[in-house]
């Protein structure tokens, strides 16, 4: 998740219930590790590690590797800040770098390690990458044709989630295409007279992320991933034709009254909605179906309601834009990037890249890891085993969210913002050129 991903969960309600909402623990980036002791007052065999990981599941990364520091005599200090897009550059610049660093946002990590502060992975993290992850995680961490990192944990966007009591009441089944989803959603419409789907863009500053999603998936799904690349490369710009068909789509459902927003109100509603509120009318049925990640579960669970298949609510993936298409997923997570090569980041980073690690913290709960060698059955609910599925099959197209790929001016700024101007009834044409203004000059 990027840091604007751990704002929008510290605006939800499900937060204890998928551990997904994260807590800062104490030492940190400022204290010197690597096991030279330094003179900030660190001792031998430290290791640092400063990342947007906060509250519960900041808990549960440190459980996750105890027995690990007992067994390697390494003590591993991690700090987690909401700050960390801003302060990592910092430190880094001002010579007060942690260890390692967990970087939610693949250019962050890029940029980094093209201004020679990250070092290059050891043979270690690079076999474990190999053997454990795919070319498109690889991908992420790849600068200048070496590898500067691994990944840690995973999510998956794109999820459909939709009342499993009126799909049975009344016999509608999930579509296998992006025309089967809107014929799906006019026929709800027709059967029950009121709006099938609940959206809310609502995240107090990050207000307008959950919109970026739905562009990010039609992208993907309609164009592929050359298309998507070059658009997340601004190769491709937000003007472009390809990009403005993925807005149209998307418009087909969130801006038309007859289709949103259940429980909410019309159109004008999904900007002051909050994310995480559609969890409500969707245990209730006053909602049919909403489009959000996975992590939705844990609000669905505050809201008292089942996630199964049998249960008040389940999902099916965004279905392919074509009939018979490719399986295509967006999704983000974080890499482990390290600040210096001594022995015990070395060691450290070794092992929160092997399978051993990503099956200690799964078992834990509330996450997912795209590592091949995790154990699905570890996973802490249906939902969470189809995800690792999803990211486990070799035919799974993964792309890292697209907004976290660009420049935070138009990623987590004009983005955002167009996507508000969009469902408030601004101009289309308007709305891309504003968001591509977004882009610094040269890139």
């Amino acid at each position: 998740m990027t840091t604007r991903r751990n704002r929008w969960i510290l605006t939800g309600a499900g937060l204890a219930a998928t551990a997904l909402a994260l807590t800062s623990c104490s030492g940190g980036p400022g204290v010197s590790g690597g096991g030279d002791g330094g003179e900030d007052g660190g001792s031998d065999n430290q290791v640092t590690i400063y990342g947007t990981i906060v509250d519960t599941e900041a808990e549960l990364l440190e459980e996750s590797w105890a027995d690990w520091e007992e067994e390697s005599g390494i003590d591993i200090i991690y700090e987690g800040s909401q700050e960390f897009e801003s302060q990592i550059a910092v430190r880094a610049q001002g010579g007060t770098p942690p260890d390692l660093a967990f970087f939610p946002q693949p250019g962050l990590f890029t940029d980094l390690a093209a201004r020679g502060y990250l070092v290059p992975a050891s043979d270690g993290v690079v076999s474990n990458v190999e053997e454990f992850w795919s070319e498109d995680w690889a991908g992420y961490l790849t600068y200048e044709d070496e590898i500067y990192g691994a990944p840690l944990m995973a999510n998956i966007k794109g999820w459909i989630w939709y009342s499993v009591p009126a799909f049975e009441d009344n016999g509608w089944e999930a579509p296998t295409s992006w025309q089967g989803l809107l014929d799906l959603t006019e026929q709800i419409r027709q059967e029950t007279d009121q709006p099938p789907w609940c959206v809310g863009f609502g995240s107090d500053a990050a207000t307008g992320w959950p919109g970026t999603d739905w562009i990010e998936d039609l992208v993907l799904r309609a164009q592929g991933t050359d298309v998507y690349d070059q658009w997340v490369a601004n190769e491709i710009p937000f003007t472009g034709d390809e990009i403005k068909q993925a807005f149209d789509d998307a418009g087909q459902i969130m801006l038309d009254d007859n289709y949103v927003n259940a429980s909410f109100g019309g159109v004008s509603s999904i900007d002051s909605t909050d994310f995480g509120a559609v969890a409500n009318p969707l245990v209730s049925g006053d909602c049919i179906l909403s489009h959000q990640a996975s992590f939705l579960e844990g609000f669905l669970i505050d809201a008292g309601g089942e996630v199964a298949e049998d249960g008040d609510v389940w999902a099916f993936m965004m279905p392919p834009y074509d009939e018979g298409g490719d399986t295509a997923v967006t999704g983000g997570g974080e890499l482990v990037g390290a600040f210096n090569d001594d022995e015990d980041t070395v060691a450290v980073q070794e092992y929160l890249s092997s399978a051993e690690w990503a099956n200690s913290r799964v078992g834990l709960g509330g996450v997912i890891s795209a590592n091949s060698g995790l154990d699905p059955s570890l996973a802490s609910s249906p939902i969470l085993q189809e995800s690792i599925a999803l990211l486990q099959d070799p035919a799974t197209v993964f792309r890292f969210d697209g907004s976290d790929l660009m420049p935070g001016a138009v990623g987590a700024g004009s983005f955002w913002k167009g996507m508000r101007d969009w469902v408030g009834g601004s101009d289309v044409d308007r709305v891309l050129e504003q968001i591509e203004s977004g882009w610094p000059s040269g890139e």
